[in-house]
């Protein structure tokens, strides 16, 4: 019986240092509600927390990660879309029962639907194509994400049969969507690298897509058309004293930027051990201690560039480019097919989708360009809103990120001047913020 006891009171003990320890507390900050998360270390955990709180839409204003031994602890400072703190006791509840059974699996939303998966070379009027295809085929599209960088594009497609409303397994119709959709992807320039895929399971829909982007290798290739002359600055450099590669990353802050960042190092087996985040005006500044899966850190000059391209196009395959506008209306058979063909001629090329549908209602926002990547003219603008509807396609403004008066007079921090600090510092500097200790100085 005492053996018994014991075994059991062992349970316990490895089920409290396994299920993460979950604190959200709106006293100890002014503009940010602090979510802090302690367990026990695990690769992907960090990747976990964040894509928990992404996924409420919230902005994740500063972190701390430290992760010492066999335990990781972290702090975030999150505020809602407007800025402001967390107040809404169902979000808050979810947020800590979610981030205290956070496990990667598959992503429970899209259950009953069939996910087409596609990459290939961008082109105006593709997606337009895209959808003519699936309306022919009797495919309903009820989520849909679509990225583009580089001259290339990747989408993640959720259809039903428009018949019976059920997931597509018919083998024979299976192959027909992925044959016709693999021409269209060819076209006349791409019959090497176009892929299509259907599975009726997916992981979270924006880490499979960065996946995809980074399996076609589009960090290798040049963008047709250099827009922007904002490019984010990623460094690295190892710490050859404590078995460290240091990466800094300093570049405009957006909605779900340290997602993507820690994703794409996350999938390219890098485990991060600790890291300070912080944002100031519309920068963001990263600092970010890795190593290799196997504990070592990088090893040549191949691959710290290779880390570096990668990350700089984790960062910029979201980044909106072109004008904002939002399709609201009744959902109908065609109408994806009908709104990107209107797009296709007017010469607009979609850079990002996402679509979305809800109650029969067809939520969904395009970002589009010229035909050759430049900002599209309002005539053209107006002309598409004229033919779609003026009530149900709209012109949005992008939502800008809320920060503070006392956080818009800080001071961007510069990557340039980086000093590698040592870690006891970074440790004691990191177990502050976690709020593990009083004081580091």
């Amino acid at each position: 019986m005492e053996w018994a006891a014991c075994l059991d009171e062992y349970e316990k003990l490895v089920f409290r240092m396994n299920t993460p320890r979950v604190v959200i507390d709106n006293a100890v900050c002014s503009n940010a509600t602090l979510v802090k998360v302690d367990s026990a270390r695990r690769h992907g955990i960090l990747l976990e927390a964040v894509q928990v709180l992404t996924d409420l839409n919230l902005t994740i204003k500063k972190a701390y990660i430290s992760s010492d031994g066999r335990w990781f602890m972290d702090v975030f400072h999150v505020t809602d879309q407007n800025g402001n703190k967390l107040t809404d006791e169902s979000v808050i509840n979810y947020i800590e029962q979610s981030l205290g059974t956070i496990h990667f699996g598959t992503s429970s939303c899209f259950n009953g639907l069939t996910a087409l998966e596609l990459t290939g070379t961008d082109r105006v009027g593709l997606l337009s194509e895209v959808f003519a295809v699936l309306a022919e085929l009797q495919c309903n599209v009820v989520e849909s994400k679509v990225w583009t960088h580089n001259g290339r594009i990747a989408s993640l497609i959720y259809v039903k049969d428009c018949g019976s409303g059920c997931p597509i397994e018919d083998s024979q119709k299976i192959d027909t969507i992925e044959a016709r959709l693999r021409t269209v992807l060819k076209g006349d320039n791409d019959i090497r690298s176009a892929k299509t895929s259907v599975s009726m399971a997916v992981t979270h829909t924006e880490r499979r897509l960065h996946q995809m982007m980074f399996a076609d290798r589009d960090y290798e290739r040049k963008p047709i058309l250099q827009l922007c002359t904002d490019s984010p600055i990623v460094t690295v450099q190892n710490w050859a004293e404590r078995s460290y590669s240091v990466v800094n990353i300093q570049c405009k802050d957006r909605a779900k930027l340290l997602f993507d960042v820690v994703c794409t190092m996350t999938d390219m087996d890098y485990v991060v051990f600790h890291a300070t985040i912080k944002t100031a005006g519309d920068r963001a500044h990263m600092e970010f201690y890795i190593r290799h899966t196997d504990g070592t850190p990088i090893s040549s000059e191949p691959e710290r560039h290779r880390v570096i391209q990668c990350l700089q196009a984790a960062i910029e395959r979201r980044a909106s480019e072109g004008v904002r506008l939002e399709l609201c209306t009744e959902d109908r058979p065609g109408l994806l097919a009908k709104v990107t063909r209107t797009f296709r001629e007017a010469g607009l090329n979609v850079t990002r989708a996402e679509i979305s549908t809800s109650t029969d209602k067809a939520q969904n926002v395009f970002y589009v360009t010229d035909a050759i990547g430049n900002p599209a003219d309002r005539e053209t603008i107006d002309a598409v809103r004229q033919r779609v509807g003026l009530s149900n396609l709209k012109v949005k403004e992008l939502p800008l990120i809320c920060h503070s008066k006392g956080e818009r007079e800080e001071q961007a921090v510069g990557v340039g001047g980086t000093v590698l600090l040592s870690l006891g510092s970074l440790v004691r500097r990191n177990l502050y913020n976690l709020g593990l200790i009083r004081s580091f100085s």
